[in-house]
């Protein structure tokens, strides 16, 4: 009987030992926590895009887009979240996404853009380099009036082929931040 409830515990411990291990190798990942629905009527989004797909969609391109398939490979982990504001919601997010960004600048990430819009718009992108020559990671931050944009890519990449992953996957704010980033 103590066999029955040990085993299962002791998988579960591995499991996440495991996922945190790989997370840990991965220095431009980015834990931005669960995100929850907001109440209807608010938009949500959520996109998780792995290797295993990334690595696929670069075979569908490669004899049309070489340089997008590259790039594809070399990317581990494309996130998007985007979650609607509401007055149930606005505070709690907002607070959100300022710890997000002192956990970034705590770790030793580099804030790239900062931008305070007239209208509320409240954007800040990071990158963590990899030896200087390439991106371990992007993460993106926006508050606007009406939603939160969260975005992490993580991988080895180069500044100026986050919009052509943009282009790829069809994601339309990495193609924003890959322009931003190459200005």
């Amino acid at each position: 009987m103590k066999n029955l409830f040990c085993r299962p515990l002791l998988c579960s411990l591995v499991t996440a030992s495991l996922c945190l291990a790989a997370r840990a190798e991965s220095p431009g990942f980015v834990d931005f926590g669960q995100l929850a629905p907001p109440a209807k009527g608010c938009e949500f989004v959520e996109v998780q895009v792995r290797s295993n797909l990334l690595n696929f969609a670069a075979q569908l391109v490669e004899k049309d887009q070489p340089e997008a398939a590259k790039l594809l490979r070399n990317v581990q982990l494309v996130r998007v979240n985007v979650v609607g504001l509401n007055d149930e919601n606005r505070e709690a997010m907002q607070q959100r996404v300022r710890k997000i960004r002192q956990e970034l600048e705590g770790h030793g990430w580099e804030r790239n853009v900062n931008v305070q819009g007239k209208d509320g718009e409240d954007v800040g992108i990071y990158t963590q380099t990899r030896d200087g020559q390439s991106l371990a990671g992007v993460a993106v931050t926006v508050i606007e009036p009406k939603s939160v944009v969260l975005v992490n890519v993580v991988g080895d990449i180069r500044p100026e082929q986050i919009s052509a992953l943009g282009e790829s996957l069809n994601i339309k704010p990495l193609k924003e931040i890959g322009d931003a980033v190459k200005q």
